[in-house]
């Protein structure tokens, strides 16, 4: 027969026990095991460290990437190492003579070949014959009158139709206003925020009264959706780990999610579930597809929103550097291809047909 002593004993025991089986455990991903200073990475993840350590894009990132692992196939696999000017001069011509790829194309592989020698393999290429950058042509863009603005808009259905608004109204381009979350519109001052933009800077710029309507109605919908995957903790993607570190519950909160969201989650490599936002292949499969229906023969993408923008600001006489701080340009010379629009046909000459 056990004692009263002995019941009290095992009581105490058993109260250990069940303190230790409800101690919640550290999952293994929140675990980070110190850096390996021997670990030796392969010739593909030092180019994907210098460029991160270079704060490069995502995108730039994987260009760099792809054609470097062209020009080691090219050569039969061989080390960069054991290649040269005369290797990188045979696959750039081949690229141009063989591929037939566009002189940016052709430039870009040249710049990753190039970062490949400067910064990973640290020996510089030395100037020869052929290694330059090709020369790219100047083209007119491609910009849609006010009447074919009308007709595309009244073809897209919503979000697409508000997408497409920003992109005009604002000057955006697609991947910035895709990427707008909840706290970049400021309805009150009338601009939007745009954040990280192509170079890595953020700008002001205009938002139109006309898009306050339907940036309310979507907002609310996506409050309500938002609670829901708050409860379900589905978090946003896009937040760097250092932000994350000050603000631990960033992706998680209302004004980081994005306005045009995914309606696919996913789960990341630390196994939490995610909500990206709208891809952009759906845009543009949806604004190619309404400018065919509005029976529009110029070959408009997205991208010509953008060139509509800067273009229609300048018809309404827009000073030239106004319109290079709202796109973002860095260069002058890049805003001013769409000076076009001021020279009227050859610089304003009035063609002789027209007076017979």
């Amino acid at each position: 027969m056990i004692s009263a002593a002995d019941r009290s004993v095992f009581r105490r025991i058993a109260t250990t026990f069940s303190v230790v089986r409800e101690t919640p455990r550290i999952p293994l991903t929140h675990l980070t095991a110190a850096p390996d200073p021997t670990r030796r990475f392969s010739l593909i993840e030092t180019v994907r460290r210098g460029l991160r350590e270079r704060r490069l894009s995502r995108r730039t990132e994987e260009a760099y990437v792809h054609w470097i692992r062209r020009y080691i196939i090219h050569h039969g696999r061989r080390h960069p190492r054991d290649l040269g000017e005369t290797e990188v001069k045979a696959f750039l011509s081949a690229l141009a003579v063989d591929d037939h790829v566009a002189a940016s194309t052709q430039n870009q592989a040249l710049a990753a070949i190039t970062f490949l020698y400067d910064h990973v393999l640290a020996r510089p290429l030395t100037r020869i014959d052929g290694i330059a950058p090709a020369r790219r042509s100047r083209y007119v863009p491609v910009v849609l009158s006010e009447a074919e603005l009308r007709l595309v808009l009244k073809r897209l259905h919503e979000p697409y139709r508000l997408c497409a608004m920003l992109m005009y109204g604002s000057g955006l381009r697609l991947l910035e206003c895709l990427a707008l979350r909840v706290k970049d519109i400021d309805c009150e001052r009338r601009e939007i925020i745009v954040r990280s933009g192509k170079g890595g800077k953020d700008r002001r710029t205009p938002l139109a009264e006309i898009c306050l309507p339907a940036i309310g109605q979507l907002l609310r919908r996506q409050q309500t959706h938002f609670d829901t995957d708050r409860r379900r903790d589905i978090r946003t993607t896009g937040i760097s780990p250092a932000l994350l570190r000050k603000y631990p519950n960033a992706d998680g909160e209302w004004p980081w999610r994005y306005i045009f969201v995914a309606r696919r989650t996913f789960v990341d490599a630390s196994g939490v579930r995610r909500r990206h936002h709208l891809h952009e292949t759906m845009m543009q499969r949806t604004f190619r597809g309404a400018v065919a229906a509005a029976q529009i023969t110029k070959r408009a993408t997205c991208h010509s929103l953008r060139h509509s923008f800067a273009t229609h600001l300048l018809e309404h006489g827009s000073d030239i550097r106004t319109v290079q701080e709202l796109l973002g340009h860095r260069d002058i010379r890049t805003t001013m291809i769409y000076t076009h629009v001021l020279n009227r046909g050859g610089l304003g000459v009035r063609s002789p047909i027209d007076r017979l």
